[in-house]
């Protein structure tokens, strides 16, 4: 059960940077009970004015390619040398499929983890894409409020998940390993139209020429892609977290392009688009969420799936019978 604090106290101690009650904000936000759920939005609303101002990182790649090893060594390089305070977020929708826990992010940080300008949040296993996305912006505000200057947000799945944190995030890092095969390049391409640069990992020892290799083909394939809107020119950097190669340059980058945007007027756009895109999300989230819970719709719903399975209904028509159910009893009240 959350320890209640009131709204004064979670504002308060949030904005004093108590990891302790931050953590706590934020299982309130994941919280599914109404009144967690109300107070979570009345801390949120407070906490607005204080958020904005860290760089926002997304960090995707495929299973292996050394995500947990390669955010462990941009993390500790921004708090050596530049003092940073870094919250690591994770959005894991695969969990619901698998039933494991991502908890062991932390241990695979395990040096980053015990950085005090380091605070690494998991996502809560089992919850929806959607939900967990929610959660993850609402605990970007907390983060940001609690005095965080960069934010990563990884994507533990694979899948759709990289749009929801392409839509959470400032900058969108592709983490590539060279060799992979030909079996996910129509899965790349999607990802790679939305990164702001790619990383090949593991360029290092034998895997070197290969690494570099990916980097031309890599080079070439970005050629062909129709003009980023940020006006950006996305770069192919090869690094290695074991030899500790590729991490400055590519900070190097992630600040270019906060200069160059914010010059042209990308960044500030893109963040008012991602505000409105989740104010749509929310409400057919919302919406959603409403209608399974009407009592109406789950007496009536074993009886309409049924109907469509027997082919007696088409999906459609049944759909329509449930929202004119709702609808009617709406005119009622």
């Amino acid at each position: 059960m959350v320890k209640r604090f009131y709204v004064d106290q979670y504002v308060d101690r949030i904005l004093a940077q108590d990891r302790v009650v931050l953590s706590r904000a934020i299982t309130l936000v994941e919280s599914k009970l109404p009144a967690d759920q109300e107070l979570a939005q009345q801390v949120i609303n407070r906490l607005l004015p204080y958020s904005g101002n860290s760089i926002r990182v997304g960090i995707t790649g495929s299973p292996g390619v050394g995500k947990s090893t390669f955010i462990e060594a941009l993390g500790n390089y921004l708090i050596q040398k530049f003092k940073k305070k870094l919250a690591v977020l994770a959005i894991d929708p695969s969990s619901q499929r698998s039933g494991g826990s991502i908890l062991g992010d932390k241990t695979r940080m395990e040096v980053l983890a015990t950085q005090p300008e380091a605070y690494i949040r998991p996502s809560p296993a089992g919850a929806s894409l959607g939900g967990v996305a929610r959660y993850t912006r609402e605990s970007i505000i907390l983060c940001e409020a609690a005095g965080f200057e960069v934010i990563f947000i990884e994507t533990v799945g694979v899948g759709q998940s990289e749009t929801a944190v392409h839509s959470l995030t400032d900058f969108f890092l592709l983490l590539m390993l060279a060799g992979a095969g030909d079996e996910l390049q129509g899965l790349k391409k999607g990802i790679m139209e939305m990164a702001d640069a790619l990383v090949i990992t593991k360029a290092d020892g034998s895997n070197k020429e290969k690494a570099q290799a990916a980097q031309q083909e890599y080079q070439n394939a970005l050629h062909l892609f129709p003009a980023a809107a940020s006006g950006w020119q996305v770069p192919v950097l090869l690094s290695s977290a074991l030899e500790q190669t590729g991490i400055s340059e590519l900070w190097k980058q992630v600040l270019h392009y906060e200069t160059t945007t914010r010059q042209n007027g990308f960044w500030e756009q893109k963040r008012k688009n991602q505000q409105l895109y989740w104010l749509y999300q929310t409400i057919r989230q919302t919406l959603e969420e409403r209608f399974f819970a009407n009592p109406a719709v789950a007496q009536h719903l074993a009886e309409k799936e049924q109907a469509v399975l027997s082919g007696q209904l088409s999906a459609f028509t049944a759909a329509s019978d449930l929202l004119n159910l709702i609808n009617s009893i709406s005119d009622k009240q």
